[in-house]
């Protein structure tokens, strides 16, 4: 309802163990399913029937082979520079005018001077209080902390405005909204940008408007004007330029990497999934969560993830779901890597949550099918 909320299913918890591999092939969903396979063992174990228990155990063994000897692709020394930043600026510091400067400051310091190799320069989810297709300074100051064929990612608004009548003069009124990702170049100029499709209802946009703001509802979102949503996943390019090869990059804003099967363009596949996130609002367990499913994404796609948050976890995740650096909670710093390579397109990634479907009719056929002892 209103986009959904997808947070935490069942096949998440199969994630530390070498049975998530087989998110490769039914995704997460199919994971929620072997999760009631496993329980459905571990039962018939407690009740003796051992024959049916190790028939139903067996494949999860296996699988749990196959994932913990399945080898995580290497990144290459050649492979395009990144780097994460993480500020640690909370939410009560991030909105504050007095603290804009600092908030700038501290991001570009930890963006570090230019480098002789291009970078590809990632910041969290609205790191700056800026319109950027509006305003060149700010542009300027963003091209300034970059070296030759470096790239800078920032998530910054998209605004609209309409003109509006009042006292006999046309004024414009603040519309709409993009909650966007845009990528700067190191002459100022915006090479592209992506705005999150999946809104969060109450809190980027208040569902039914029109019928809650007249009874005082409206203040369950911030603002006067809703974000609208992005046309949804898509590839943006980015072009090679000193020894770093053309890339293509998926991008996933906070929730949207929830979603299992609804976060690449399948007929632009990206190299990468970039999933800046503002994590700040949701304590110690949420942001642990937000990661553990982004893994599950880069794992189901056979794509590497990169994460940036204000205030953690942010990180690298390779192809298998591994993560390969990362900054925990409430520190400010960044992280340095080579970008970890994509690997061939999962059963998964071309056939999204078919295979689930497939298996869960599986699972039902078979439990029909057992035989029920007579007691």
């Amino acid at each position: 309802m209103f986009t959904g909320f997808a947070w935490n299913p069942l096949g998440v918890t199969l994630l530390p163990t070498g049975i998530a591999i087989a998110a490769t092939v039914i995704g997460t969903y199919g994971l929620g399913a072997l999760t009631i396979l496993a329980s459905g063992a571990l039962l018939l174990a407690l009740r003796r029937d051992y024959r049916p228990a190790a028939a139903l155990a067996a494949p999860l063994v296996l699988l749990a082979l196959w994932g913990n000897f399945a080898p995580a692709p290497p990144t290459p020394p050649g492979a395009p520079r990144v780097r994460i930043v993480q500020p640690n600026i909370g939410q009560d510091q991030k909105y504050s005018v007095e603290n804009e400067v600092a908030n700038f400051r501290k991001l570009a310091a930890l963006s570090g001077p230019p480098r002789p190799a291009p970078r590809l320069i990632f910041w969290p989810e609205a790191a700056i209080p800026a319109y950027l297709d509006m305003e060149p300074g700010w542009r300027a100051r963003l091209a300034s902390l970059l070296g030759p064929g470096d790239l800078l990612m920032t998530g910054a608004d998209k605004v609209y405005f309409k003109p509006v009548e009042q006292d006999g003069f046309i004024t414009q009124k603040l519309a709409g909204a993009n909650n966007s990702v845009w990528i700067v170049t190191p002459d100022a100029q915006l090479l592209g940008r992506y705005s999150k499709a999946h809104l969060v209802p109450y809190g980027e946009y208040l569902p039914m408007r029109s019928i809650l703001e007249p009874i005082g509802l409206s203040r369950l979102v911030p603002g006067d004007a809703d974000f609208w949503p992005g046309p949804g996943p898509q590839s943006l390019p980015l072009p090679a330029t000193l020894g770093r090869p053309d890339l293509k990059m998926g991008v996933q804003i906070c929730y949207e990497i929830i979603f299992s099967g609804q976060v690449i363009d399948r007929a632009n596949r990206p190299s990468f999934l970039f999933n800046p996130s503002n994590d700040a609002w949701f304590g110690s367990w949420g942001p642990v969560q937000h990661l553990a499913q982004a893994r599950l994404r880069a794992l189901e796609e056979g794509i590497p993830i990169i994460r940036s948050t204000p205030t953690g976890v942010s990180a690298i995740i390779d192809a298998r779901g591994h993560v390969t650096h990362a900054l925990g909670l409430n520190r400010a710093g960044f992280l340095d890597s080579g970008l970890p390579p994509a690997l061939p397109p999962t059963l998964f990634a071309r056939v999204g949550n078919w295979a689930a479907f497939a298996v869960m009719a599986l699972l039902i056929g078979l439990a029909i099918a057992m035989p029920r002892s007579k007691s």
